[in-house]
């Protein structure tokens, strides 16, 4: 791999960055490739094995990516049930960029974010930094709500096969300002490593709703890092669907930095098949009175798996912590698996934190009843699934999307 992905590297960049950009890349590049894709040697890959997944199901990867233009993206199928604005990410390059619902003036955007992030024990961010192609940076000024929630469309064009695509988006959410993200992964294109990384900075009374949308059934590979950073009285709400893809992990890293600062992450598991799905969070209080709740639901069909890490970690000022977390499944027949690690580690004695597990089939006294009131069996089990995990949706705070939710979900018309 070594001597494939360093000439593929050198095409994709060749004469288009500056010597410093370059060498920048070039060091996590070779970072990555000392590491290389992450196995269960990591305690944080203990239960996806990607360097074999990626094996298995795409064999050799290409790095190079310089696909055409698509002339005929305003015709690609889009959401109508909202009005919205968008970024278009096609092929892992930032096609359009559209806030035409909102003040231009209070939406700044650059393309050349140098801010450095580092995650050390992360090979996949690693090969994010070294090949993404665009660093946008989207600031919402001060005091500014959005009118319309952003959609990010993540689109690949049928010829993309085999191939590793990285990108990365940053955004900057100023005092008491807010934003509504919904990521949609609308893949037709198979078998390929989608690799996402997100960075959000929220200061002062600043809100983030951040919903991820993974409902198409595709046999690529995907995972995405989100890393939040948070200030005084912010407050952060993360949704992820985890349906449809061969594999996908999301990984949240929430940093509550200053006081009454807030992070939910709420999640919903629905594999069938072959698929395999991981959600990992870490949520770091690290100033007194801050707030966590995490709830983590799944159902599990087929020969499918569903792995959730929770962590939250309590720093030794951070008094008066109140952090929640519960992951539960429902196991449809013995083939299935779901794997939860929650841990707790804490170094403040003045908190109220709790997480628990479990896992388990549909109660048979329930569909009895049901039967009894005139369902059949089938409509039985869709109504206790539906109810399971309705549980976790209503907690969206945003009507709206919501709505949106229930109904590519198949719970409303």
């Amino acid at each position: 791999m070594e001597n494939r992905i360093k000439a593929d590297f050198e095409k994709t960049f060749k004469d288009s960055l500056s010597d410093h950009e370059l060498a920048v890349r070039e060091q996590s590049l070779k970072s990555f490739i000392d590491d290389g894709f992450p196995s269960r040697r990591l305690e944080n890959w203990k239960f996806s094995d990607l360097s074999q997944i990626i094996i298995n199901n795409i064999g050799e990867l290409n790095f190079y990516n310089n696909f055409p233009k698509n002339k005929n993206i305003d015709n690609l199928a889009l959401i109508e049930k909202f009005d919205h604005n968008k970024i278009i990410f096609l092929n892992g390059e930032v096609e359009n960029i559209d806030f035409r619902h909102e003040d231009k003036d209070q939406i700044t955007i650059s393309d050349d974010y140098k801010k450095e992030i580092k995650f050390e024990n992360n090979s996949l961010l690693k090969l994010n930094k070294a090949f993404n192609n665009n660093n946008y940076l989207i600031t919402i000024k001060r005091n500014y709500n959005l009118n319309k929630p952003l959609v990010i469309y993540h689109l690949l064009s049928d010829e993309v096969k085999s191939t590793s695509i990285n990108l990365q988006l940053n955004f900057l959410l100023e005092k008491n300002s807010s934003l509504r993200i919904v990521d949609i992964f609308n893949n037709n294109s198979q078998k390929n490593l989608i690799n996402i990384f997100y960075n959000f900075d929220l200061k002062q009374d600043a809100i983030l709703k951040n919903y991820k949308i993974d409902n198409n059934k595709n046999n690529n590979i995907q995972y995405s890092f989100n890393n939040i950073e948070q200030d005084a009285n912010s407050v952060s709400e993360t949704f992820i669907l985890s349906s449809g893809s061969k594999f996908f992990k999301n990984e949240i890293n929430c940093n509550l930095k200053e006081k009454f600062s807030s992070a939910f992450v709420n999640g919903v598991f629905s594999l069938s098949n072959e698929n395999q799905h991981e959600i990992k969070s870490k949520i770091n209080h690290l100033n007194e009175n801050t707030k966590s709740y995490q709830l983590i639901k799944g159902v599990i069909n087929d020969q499918s798996k569903a792995v959730y890490q929770g962590k939250i970690y309590v720093d030794s000022i951070a008094q008066k912590t109140d952090g929640y977390q519960l992951s539960k499944a429902i196991l449809l027949n013995d083939k299935t698996e779901f794997n939860a690690k929650p841990e707790l580690e804490i170094y403040a004695d003045d908190v109220k934190c709790s997480h628990g597990s479990a896992s388990g089939n549909l109660n048979e006294n329930s569909i009895f009843y049901l039967r009894s009131r005139g369902l059949s069996y089938q409509e039985a089990k869709n109504l206790l699934i539906k109810g399971f995990l309705l549980d976790v949706i209503e907690k969206i705070t945003d009507d709206e999307i919501k709505n949106f939710i229930k109904y590519i979900m198949g719970f409303t018309e």
